[in-house]
């Protein structure tokens, strides 16, 4: 007579539940379909040449990330007391001095001099090459604090190249399982600020989200309607500049006036959450006469 069937433990309870966390396990795969989305989104015959320039700096960000040898895994105890303390177990405050993310940003100039940028791009690229230490520090430190002067923006690109290069990098060889929520809008493995959300569908979850750091390209779950900077659940609204089927709309929260681009990856897979945050300006342009502030950071929209 045959055994009786094993109960499934994920069936419990009826739901299956998503991983909290989804590290970026193969940066250089990541960053090179993020470099075909740039490609295929450059289309756009007003952003076109700034998105092929994107594509081109992400794809020299790929090169970088397989020529680099792989990051040594933080220390067990490092790992134990961020877990505890509901810290984030990447020190953002103490990488500007990391010899290796230094490393990481002259690999990113030596690959960037090959792409094909306008003038002010290529002095910018020439200024961060010979910037000195204190220089090079003021650059990756307001990348790693989530702030773009605007006064230099074109320097911070090239520095934000490097920076998403090497946290990436760390991130993807920390344990997912690991990781703990930290706070409304905050990425668990660095503490970064999302660049955007995602509705995504699984073989087992449909309509699940994933905000997704805006430096270290650390996924992690969210609810669905929850404002990504302050956590509320009420006042929530979406707005799009085209029609309530749009598969790129803003989320704005009432309750701290901020707004955060949310993507449908159920309805385009192809959606990337850094290039369509770019390919997507007109939103931008649309929120920008509204009273509400942009909650997402991505450093390669500064200036918008």
């Amino acid at each position: 007579m045959p055994s009786a069937p094993e109960p499934d433990p994920s069936a419990i309870g009826g739901v299956p539940r998503p991983p909290f966390a989804i590290l970026p396990a193969d940066p250089a795969a990541l960053l090179q379909r993020r470099a075909a989305r740039f490609a295929a989104l450059a289309s756009s015959e007003r952003l076109g040449p700034y998105l092929s320039f994107l594509a081109a700096l992400s794809g020299a960000m790929a090169e970088l990330a397989r020529r680099l040898p792989p990051p040594p895994p933080p220390a067990a105890e490092v790992l134990a007391r961020a877990r505890g303390a509901a810290m984030p177990p990447l020190d953002r405050a103490a990488l500007a001095e990391d010899p290796a993310l230094d490393a990481t940003l002259d690999g990113l100039v030596v690959l960037a001099a090959a792409i094909d940028m306008p003038p002010e791009a290529r002095l910018a690229l020439d200024a961060v090459a010979e910037a000195g230490a204190e220089d090079r520090r003021w650059l990756l430190g307001n990348i790693l604090a989530g702030s773009v002067p605007p006064e230099s923006i074109a320097p911070h690109l090239f520095a934000a190249a490097a920076v998403q290069v090497h946290l990436a990098r760390l991130a993807g060889a920390l344990e997912a399982e690991g990781l703990v929520p930290l706070g409304p809008g905050l990425c668990p493995a660095c503490g970064g600020r999302p660049v955007t959300s995602s509705v995504v569908s699984t073989p087992a979850i449909d309509n699940i989200r994933y905000a997704t750091c805006g430096t270290c390209a650390t996924q992690w779950n969210e609810v669905r309607v929850k404002c990504l900077c302050c956590g509320s659940t009420k006042g929530i609204s979406y707005r799009s500049v085209e029609t309530t089927e749009a598969t790129v709309k803003a989320e704005i929260c009432r309750e701290c006036d901020a707004w955060v681009k949310i993507l449908y990856q159920v309805k385009n897979p192809a959606l990337d959450p850094v290039a369509d945050d770019v390919g997507s300006l007109g939103l931008d342009l649309l929120m920008r006469d509204q009273p509400f502030r942009r909650g997402g950071f991505n450093p390669f929209l500064a200036g918008y």
